[in-house]
């Protein structure tokens, strides 16, 4: 004989097939959840990562800051070291040449000539004195030209004492510039002036 079931099969077929689907859509929430959540660790692993290199990097920074500071401090202080060492070579280089202009001075000044200023800024000579005559201050412009560490004198003033009457022993005041060279710097002016011509 045949079998005929008479219980509701449809029923519990839809309900099998909802059980199913509602468990698929279970599964399908569970892993779209379980995968936000996943992304969510591995962003802020790499966010914080990042955060890391960034001290890291401002570390470095602040550290080669610090450095390049260091760097420009020992910069000026090589500076001025340097400026030192070059004052003291001039000091060195120039310290006969006061004994030279002295004894330049002292030779080369013809009688009735006295001096009252020699004031020196750089490689000139300011010298002021009082003279007998336009004469002497001719000749001893001339003894200048001849020297070897005074050079090209230029007389900027002669004139008499107002103050005084005339008489035969008037004095006239003189100032005159000269160049203070070495003999090698005069030489070496000659040789650069015979190069260009």
């Amino acid at each position: 004989m045949p079998k005929i079931n008479l219980l509701p099969w449809r029923e519990e077929l839809r309900k099998s097939r909802q059980q199913r689907l509602y468990a698929q859509l279970g599964g399908a929430i569970g892993a779209a959840v379980l995968g936000v959540l996943l992304w969510g660790y591995l962003e802020g692993a790499r966010v914080d990562h990042q955060r890391q290199r960034n001290r890291m990097l401002q570390t470095e920074i602040n550290q080669l800051e610090t450095q390049i500071k260091e760097i420009e401090r020992l910069e000026q202080t090589r500076q001025r070291l340097l400026d030192r060492k070059q004052v003291i070579e001039e000091l060195q280089s120039n310290r006969n040449i006061m004994v030279h202009l002295f004894d330049q001075l002292v030779r080369t000044i013809p009688s009735g000539v006295r001096l009252t200023v020699v004031r020196q800024q750089g490689s000139t000579l300011t010298i002021e004195g009082l003279t007998q005559s336009n004469a002497r201050v001719s000749a001893y412009m001339r003894n200048l030209e001849t020297s070897e560490w005074l050079h090209d004198p230029q007389l900027r003033i002669i004139e008499s004492d107002k103050g005084e009457k005339e008489r035969p022993d008037q004095r006239y005041k003189f100032i005159l510039n000269v160049t203070l060279r070495g003999p090698d710097q005069a030489e070496e002016d000659l040789q650069t002036v015979e190069e260009i011509g």
